[in-house]
């Protein structure tokens, strides 16, 4: 291959810069690139990003070479654009900072003690990076695949190229030195040292022609005003799950991002990364302690947000009116909640619950204090009703959400980690699953098969909103503002009738009360509605679709920038509905007070029909709340308590109380025999008689149903009957 002549390579690029021009509709010439430099010559734009494919436009043979040697014609471009830079400069600018004010003062002093006759431009002496105030990125071409993590491999070195990953880890915005200016305490002389790599070697001793001749030996001092900083952020993105190979672990790669380029991805948001694959070079005691081996970055050119599941890019584009009018038709309540896993048949309520989930409550802030508007959902339910299906559905649709499983998270995992940074070496916190799914929704599988000490991590979360954190010398407080959506199995499997609603749930109260939802989904057995699912699950599994219906549902595209759309609403709840909202709850207390199977009742459900009410007001747009949205806030309530009462038609023989005391008691022997490792079943009778009393039975109650199951020699009691002993 014959050696490329840079020198021409540099006059394409100037003349790319100075000539490429686009058409706009009135057939006008726009000279895209000629517009950034003059903004770039008047200090009004700091980075410049070059676009590959209008450089295949005009010479298709340099987009090759750009992306085989990226990092060289960086610095073609970047020469190029410095030379050009003083054609398009129309005005002086005024200086903008201490690095402007300090060269400017040095070119000064070096005209005022200059020859006359000498022709040499002043500017000769200083590095250029020092001189340039901009950065030059490139944009890889449209025609370029995205590769996977590791797929990137030693023939990539030097390349530009395109990847696709979830940000894992992102660490603090550090200045990184970019030229180190010195000055010497013999002659005054100053003397600028470019740096290219992650570590220098700091110079002592003076290099100036005095020194030299004089042989005087001036020592160098590092002067941090003179020099250049760069701002410098290190981001490590790991491959998406789909995409790693069976039996494999998901490979992750570091990322250095700078100046422009930096604060523009959080751990946990969808990228796609532009940039320049290479290896790091280590020197002095690193080198020795790595040996032969090489570690490898990408120094990254564009960071693009994704979306989460297609390939389109996170847009900000906003739904045009014909699309709004498209969706916001007669019904669309039942449209939109219809279009949420379409491929599961009924549960037309749930999908109603988690469609104001995703859209939320107006978040409320009276002086210092907080009340969330994010909402939570707990869907309980027999094995086999589509909850898991239902959750993924919504992790997948949710612009930002986690998915995690009660067995598979300990309690560090979903809030905070104290990690050492491997950078700096100190100590860092890593946020866990509920961390980086705020403002967005954090889905929990097979909750009640969590540990207790790690579901206690969730309660803070789910009314304040915050992580508190007291670890390693760390005291601070996150952020994690999500909405939870938790699926779970009824104690027993399977849920149990005879059994009261608090033994079939068998989760805490204080958990229970913190969800403004709670669905039981039971599978009961009935003809026509199990005729129907198979139906749907056969045509389902046959055409993988859903089956025909008379509205199609919303695109999950469609469906997730209209959702972004009501998010900004901030509706109220008028006055004249105050009233109505009060008079409501009391009446749901009353209810709860009397009828003695139900959930619990508190404050916090007042709250949730406040926030049931402004999802559904930020779902039809408006500013208000209206008596209809109460109302069908209050219906979803009752629908999920409904759900929870048993069926009452069934003939079941009522307990009697002497049944209830034998359970009880039957539940004391079996606490006894836990915490006396395995004794055999003995209660002592004040403590049986206590429980019973505290359970609302009469001690005449008591002693009926000891007498009746001693006759039937179920246990027996001792002379002195202070023991139970069952038999």
């Amino acid at each position: 291959m014959a050696p490329k002549d840079y020198a021409a390579e540099k006059e394409k690029c100037k003349r790319f810069l100075q000539e490429f021009y686009t058409e706009d509709d009135n057939g006008k010439k726009v000279f895209k690139y000629g517009a950034q430099l003059v903004a770039l010559a008047h200090r009004e734009q700091v980075a410049l990003y070059v676009d590959l494919d209008d450089v295949a436009e005009e010479d298709p043979e340099l987009v090759e070479s750009i992306s085989e040697n990226t990092k060289r014609y960086v610095g073609l471009f970047a020469e190029a654009i410095h030379e050009l830079l003083p054609e398009y400069r129309e005005r002086d600018v005024v200086a903008k900072d201490a690095l402007d004010v300090y060269i400017e003062h040095r070119l000064m002093m070096e005209q005022r003690g200059r020859d006359p006759a000498d022709t040499r431009d002043p500017r000769n002496q200083y590095p250029a990076e020092l001189m340039r105030r901009f950065e030059l990125y490139f944009k890889s071409p449209s025609t370029a695949k995205p590769k996977v993590v590791r797929d990137v491999r030693s023939d990539s070195i030097g390349h530009l190229v395109n990847v696709r990953g979830i940000v894992t880890r992102s660490t603090e915005v550090k200045p990184m030195i970019a030229v180190a200016t010195y000055t010497c305490d013999q002659c005054g002389a100053e003397t600028y040292q470019p740096i290219q790599s992650s570590s220098f070697m700091p110079l002592v001793m003076c290099p100036s022609q005095e020194c030299v001749t004089n042989k005087s030996g001036g020592r160098l001092y590092l002067q941090t005003r003179g020099s250049k900083f760069i701002k410098f952020q290190e981001l490590r993105i790991q491959e998406h799950s789909d995409q790693v190979p069976v039996g494999n672990i998901p490979r992750s790669m570091t990322v250095y991002a700078s100046g422009e380029n930096t604060r523009i991805a959080q751990p946990g948001d969808h990228v796609a990364i532009t940039g320049v694959f290479l290896p790091l070079l280590r020197t002095g005691f690193r080198q020795a302690v790595q040996g032969l081996l090489s570690e490898t970055y990408m120094e990254a050119h564009s960071i693009t947000l994704m979306n989460k599941t297609e390939d389109d890019e996170l847009g900000n584009n906003e739904l045009s009116a014909e699309e709004v009018r498209s969706i916001t038709e007669e019904g669309f309540y039942d449209k939109l909640a219809g279009s949420i896993a379409p491929e599961i048949f009924g549960h037309e309520d749930v999908k109603k619950a988690l469609l104001l989930l995703l859209v939320g409550g107006v978040q409320r802030a009276p002086k210092g204090m907080k009340i969330r508007g994010t909402i939570n959902i707990c869907l309980m339910g027999d094995p086999g009703v589509a909850k898991s299906q239902l959750l993924s559905y919504i992790d997948r649709l949710a612009p930002r959400s986690q998915y995690t499983t009660g067995r598979g998270s300990s309690g560090v995992g979903l809030t905070a980690a104290v990690m050492r940074d491997p950078l700096t070496g100190e100590m860092t916190l890593e946020g866990g699953a509920l961390v980086l799914a705020d403002q967005g929704i954090c889905c929990i599988d097979e909750f009640d098969k969590m540990a207790d000490a790690d579901r206690t991590a969730i309660h803070e979360v789910m009314e304040q909103q915050t992580i508190s954190i007291a670890k390693a010398g760390i005291m601070t407080s996150l952020n994690a503002r999500c909405s939870i959506l938790a699926a779970a199995n009824p104690a027993y499997g399977r849920y149990n009738p005879r059994k009261s609603i608090e033994q079939n749930i068998q989760l805490p109260a204080a958990l229970l009360s913190r969800f403004d939802l709670l669905w039981l989904i039971q599978d009961k057995p009935d003809a026509d509605a199990d005729l129907r699912l198979a139906q749907h699950i056969t045509y389902v599994h046959q055409h993988l679709r859903q089956p025909p219906t008379h509205f199609t549902p919303i695109d999950m595209k469609l469906m997730r920038r209209f959702i972004s759309l009501c998010k900004k609403g901030q509706p109220v709840v008028p006055e004249a509905l105050a009233d109505y909202i009060v008079a409501a709850y009391v009446e749901m207390r009353k209810e709860a007070r009397v009828s003695k199977d139900t959930t619990f009742t508190s404050a916090r459900t007042l709250l949730s029909i406040l926030r049931l009410s402004t999802a559904l007001a930020r779902l039809r747009m408006m500013d208000n709340v209206e008596k209809e949205d109460v109302n069908e806030a209050m219906r979803l309530m009752e629908m999920s308590k409904d759900s929870l009462q048993a069926d009452k038609s069934s003939n079941t023989r009522a307990q009697r109380p002497a049944d209830l005391i034998f359970s009880l008691l039957r539940e004391l022997a079996t606490e006894g025999v836990a915490a006396r490792h395995g004794a055999c079943g003995v209660v002592r009778m004040t403590e049986a008689e206590q429980r019973c009393i505290s359970r609302g039975f009469t001690p005449a109650q008591f002693q009926e149903a000891l007498e009746e199951y001693e006759e039937l020699n179920v246990w027996q009691v001792n002379q002195a009957r202070t023991r139970i002993t069952f038999v």
